[in-house]
Formats: structure tokens, C-alpha cells, sequence
């Protein structure tokens, strides 16, 4: 068990984390949401109802989609895209796929190398790709879950106002459903773009994420 946790400690150090939070954010928005219906002049609900309702559901899936956005496209992005000095860049006579042998595919794959990488074809190029295409499918499917539960709420709303309810596909066009994903993607931009030009100047000593503290600041893609 020890050596389980020490070999496994980033993953469930940030997975006890998250459901610490998940159940943080579940108690401060039914306290948050019963506020409201107060204030609407209407009954408050209980903690399991709210954490069945559409308003618990659309708050935690507009997150959910920004973070595999950010994911999925620094990804794809840092194939080719370079930052002199950082880290987080590959260094910059590697843009691109790069060979097949820098990759260790195919007849370069070594002994203990994952049985795909020395396949060819189709399998070949779908595990060459495999990280980026299911964060894409996280996006897109916490995306979704997102307008359908934001949907669901904003009906709710309207309800409470005496005003019509609208279907999913007009809600895809409305101001709330798209100022709830902007406002996210672009804290998650900017976030990626601050790491990827601090980490040329500061260090953090030990880290993976940024380069050795003696090392110059022209240094691309080296970790420490």
C-alpha cells in the first residue's frame, strides 16, 4: 500500500483534492442556491435535491469543460507551437510530429515500448494521438453535458419569472450559455500563456514544471 501511494502519490494527492473541493463547492452553492429561492419567495430545497438539480450540474461542467479545453489544445498546440526559453516547450528544432525514431515508433520502438507503438496503421496512429483525442472527447462531452444541464437551469429560471422556457438549440445561442464557456476558456488561456513565459525567468526549485534554477534562461525544454 505504501509503495502504491508513493508510485501513484500526484494522482490521488490531486483526485482527494478535487472531491474535497467538488464537496466544498456542493455546500457553499445549496447555501448559495436556497439564498435565492428565499429571496424569490419560494421553499428552499434539500442538499440531495441539489445536488440532483440542473444548477449543481451546469456550475460543475462549465469547469469541467474549460480545464479539458486547456488540455486538449496545449496538447495539440505544443506539437508546433514554441516557446523559447520554457519548460513547457519542446525545444525548437523539434516542431513538428518529429521522426520515428525521436518517437520510438514502429521499427524504432523499443522492447518495453507499448505494444501499439511498434504496430503499424491505423493503431499506430490512433495511440500516437491517443492523449489529445480524449481530452478532445472530455471537452466535447463535458461541453454538451454543460448546455444540456445549462439549458435545463436557465428554463428554471425563466419559469420562476413567469417567462416562456426555450429549447436546447436556441439556448446554444444565447448570451448565458456562451458567457458561462467564455468566461472559463479565457482564465484557462490566459493561465497556459502565463506558465509558458514565467517559467523561462522563475524557477521552482525541484519541479518538473520549471527548468533547474542554474539553468539559463534561453534553455528550452529542460525540466528540472
Amino acid at each position: 500500500m505504501r509503495r502504491f501511494v508513493r508510485d501513484n502519490g500526484l494522482t490521488l494527492g490531486f483526485g482527494i483534492a478535487f472531491l474535497l473541493a467538488l464537496a466544498g463547492q456542493a455546500v457553499a452553492g445549496h447555501a448559495e442556491f436556497n439564498d435565492q429561492l428565499a429571496t424569490d419567495g419560494l421553499a428552499q430545497i434539500g442538499f440531495g435535491a441539489y445536488l440532483t438539480s440542473s444548477d449543481f450540474a451546469v456550475d460543475v461542467t462549465e469547469n469541467w469543460q474549460s480545464e479539458y479545453l486547456q488540455f486538449f489544445l496545449y496538447i495539440f498546440a505544443t506539437v508546433w507551437l514554441l516557446q523559447r526559453g520554457s519548460p513547457e516547450s519542446k525545444e525548437l528544432h523539434k516542431a513538428g510530429p518529429e521522426s520515428d525514431e525521436d518517437q520510438q515508433v514502429g521499427e524504432h520502438a523499443r522492447p518495453d515500448s507499448p505494444r501499439w507503438a511498434s504496430a503499424g496503421g491505423v493503431r499506430q496512429a490512433v495511440f500516437s494521438r491517443s492523449l489529445g483525442l480524449v481530452m478532445a472527447s472530455l471537452f466535447l462531452l463535458s461541453w454538451l453535458a454543460q448546455s444540456i444541464a445549462g439549458a435545463a437551469a436557465y428554463n428554471e429560471q425563466q419559469l420562476r419569472r413567469l417567462q416562456a422556457p426555450i429549447g436546447w438549440g436556441n439556448y446554444l445561442l444565447s448570451a448565458d450559455f456562451w458567457s458561462r464557456s467564455l468566461q472559463n476558456w479565457q482564465s484557462e488561456l490566459l493561465a497556459v500563456a502565463s506558465m509558458a513565459i514565467l517559467s523561462v525567468y522563475l524557477r521552482q526549485r525541484g519541479s518538473p514544471e520549471s527548468k533547474p534554477v542554474g539553468s539559463p534562461h534561453s534553455s528550452t525544454g529542460v525540466e528540472g
